[in-house]
């Protein structure tokens, strides 16, 4: 399974893709805003995104919307990794179609549940 993984910070990058491999998984793609995630897609075949909100240039929610525009990606599993942990927030990217969210920080377990949630939904 290939992973995009957008986050304009590299740090944050890296923390997810660690315990990406702590969770056996090995294919990764970057991105550093929603806007190269977005010219990523399309020429990567990729089967789970995750991503963060705030960012430069484009939003996480900005480029949640965009994905789910394109009905090639319509089904896309998208997983939103965020800060922002208000009930508003979390209901604007139900509405924009994330199938899950985690609020920064979390550990690998969480991450790992989230994952196997949005799995389980969509098999």
């Amino acid at each position: 399974m290939k992973f995009l993984v957008v986050d304009d910070s590299p740090t944050m990058r890296r923390i997810v893709i660690n315990a990406l491999k702590r969770l056996g998984y090995t294919e990764f793609i970057e991105a550093e805003d929603g806007k190269d995630a977005l010219a990523k897609l399309h020429v990567e075949p990729v089967d789970f995104v995750i991503t963060d909100w705030n960012m430069p240039n484009m939003s996480g929610l900005d480029f949640v919307k965009a994905v789910r525009s394109n009905d090639r990606f319509s089904n896309l599993p998208i997983l939103m990794v965020t800060t922002r942990g208000m009930k508003e927030d979390v209901l604007d990217a139900l509405k924009a179609r994330v199938n899950n969210y985690v609020i920064k920080p979390f550990t690998p377990q969480v991450l790992k549940e989230k994952i196997e949630q949005v799995l389980e939904a969509i098999s």
